[in-house]
């Protein structure tokens, strides 16, 4: 008899999520839901659906599929620039994000990012992240010319290692440009930057508020680590806090 189209689909769903399962694997786990489905079956319903069999798809590890794997172990860093309204001077900020929690550290800024100070950078990551650092395996960056050996040693002496993306591929390191994106439309292209002060306090006041108040999607619309008070639902009213002169807002409930 024909096989099931919605237990073809499960079975090639199966073979595609789990590189490592052969057909006697998948069919043990079929077992496990009730479908009896021989190992021959499976073997030309995957031959259909064009997935190969265990060594070549074990061999072929996509890079979205090791982002998704490694989430929770991986750092992405980059750099973003700031033109300052009154001193007229570019301004760059250096940050780190953690890609499964989507924490982000603004680690520094500088009108002069040599190789020196971005290996100081590294180290300050490490204070920051504290005993959090042996959770951390790899951390995803550019080939810029600031990324200097010394950079990637600081982080190696921690058990992080460096990962260089591709040439001339920004998506490579998606996370911490999607960062800068949601970073840029939200304050820095709605405020004039007069110069490094203000920069460094504008840039303090949105981490802060990244952190600990704004619903990130990939996280189901919490912060990453919310320091929201705990909701009292006997407040009716509705406060509303502004941060960065009004730029964002935050909202709770207040008696």
């Amino acid at each position: 008899p024909s096989i099931d189209p919605a237990i073809a689909a499960l079975i090639a769903q199966m073979a595609r999520g789990n590189p490592g399962w052969g057909y006697q694997r998948i069919q043990g786990e079929l077992l496990g839901l009730g479908y009896r489905v021989g190992a021959s079956t499976i073997r030309r319903i995957l031959r259909r659906c064009g997935v190969p069999p265990v060594p070549l798809r074990r061999d072929h590890t996509t890079w979205r599929r090791f982002l998704s794997a490694q989430a929770s172990t991986l750092l992405a860093c980059d750099f973003f620039h700031v033109d300052c309204a009154l001193t007229l001077k570019r301004l760059y900020v250096f940050f780190v994000l953690e890609v499964g929690s989507r924490h982000v550290h603004i680690l520094g800024v500088t009108a002069n990012p040599d190789g020196p100070w971005t290996a100081q950078q590294a180290r300050n990551l490490l204070i920051d992240l504290g005993e959090r650092a042996a959770q951390f395996r790899f951390l995803i960056r550019d080939r810029a010319g600031q990324f200097t050996a010394a950079f990637d040693a600081v982080l190696a002496d921690a058990g992080i290692t460096a990962c260089k993306i591709p040439p001339r591929s920004p998506r490579a390191n998606a996370y911490a440009d999607r960062f800068v994106l949601t970073a840029r439309s939200e304050v820095t292209d709605r405020i004039l930057i007069f110069g490094e002060r203000h920069l460094r306090q504008t840039r303090g006041e949105y981490a802060r508020h990244s952190n600990g108040r704004r619903p990130h999607r990939a996280l189901a619309l919490q912060p990453p680590r919310s320091d929201r008070p705990a909701v009292d639902l006997t407040h009716e009213r509705i406060k509303r806090r502004p941060v960065l002169a009004g730029l964002i807002n935050e909202y709770e409930r207040a008696a």
